[in-house]
């Protein structure tokens, strides 16, 4: 067996460096230096220099048989049909341009933003401020029903002899509840236009009414009268009739469905 016979013209590391990166891939490894000098036929420093450029360039992926290409599924789902095109209508020269909307940012989700819910007001100040305002209200319809006549009756005689009542009560119940419910219903919003018109005109009338008749019976009171004149007597006569057809009223247009 005779040995291979050399080149006269060795080939440079630049050349070799190919061959070696295919026997690497060959081996699926870096190929050790004595291989290197069997395949390639080169000495000891030029097999040294070889691995070095192997060991610093990666080598290719060895290639890899999966088996055959899975055939693409065969496609079953039809296509709607797009029907018959619509050409756009035609734009004016003068038409302005469109723009399209921005698009709202999205929230922050990192940010948790809740809104406190709404206290409602309080109300025990108005409760403070009407009770004065209710001595002053109910003494002066007491006062002035007293010098229009209003006195002590007993409602049931022969059967409750000692029960009394003094009817001059009457004139602050009925006139001051009406004019506050009337306000109530107006303010509220809740009931029927018709309603509201009514309870807001009579709320009106009502409240009026007893700011003259306080007026009526310190005017009178500061005059040293002790009898009304007969024209305050019929008008403050009518208010208990006057309240009850308003309040009847006011009820039915409430329950209405206007």
């Amino acid at each position: 067996m005779t040995a291979p016979t050399l080149s006269a013209y060795p080939k440079p590391i630049e050349d070799l460096v190919p061959a070696a990166r295919d026997l690497a891939a060959q081996l699926g490894t870096v190929p050790s230096r004595n291989r290197i000098k069997k395949e390639l036929h080169v000495g000891g420093p030029k097999a040294d220099a070889i691995l070095a450029e192997l060991t610093r360039t990666p080598l290719p992926a060895p290639p890899v048989d999966n088996g055959p290409a899975p055939e693409p599924a065969e496609q079953t789902t039809d296509l709607a049909d797009p029907g018959p095109v619509v050409n756009p209508p035609p734009v004016a020269d003068d038409a302005p341009p469109v723009v399209d909307p921005q698009p709202t940012p999205a929230a922050d989700p990192g940010t948790n933003i809740t809104s406190s819910p709404s206290r409602p007001a309080v109300v025990w100040p108005v409760v403070l401020l009407a009770l004065p305002a209710f001595v002053a209200v109910w003494s002066g319809w007491v006062g002035l029903g007293g010098l229009t006549g209003f006195g002590v009756v007993h409602p049931l005689p022969g059967i409750w002899d000692s029960l009394s009542l003094d009817t001059a009560i009457t004139l602050p119940i009925g006139v001051e509840t009406y004019g506050a419910y009337a306000l109530y219903v107006w303010l509220s919003g809740r009931v029927p236009p018709r309603a509201r018109r009514f309870a807001k005109w009579s709320a009106i009338a009502s409240l009026l009414v007893g700011a003259l008749g306080q007026v009526a019976y310190h005017l009178l009171v500061a005059a040293g009268v002790t009898v009304a004149p007969w024209w305050i007597t019929t008008l403050v006569s009518c208010l208990p009739v006057a309240v009850l057809g308003m309040g009847a009223a006011l009820a039915h247009l409430v329950r209405s469905h206007d």
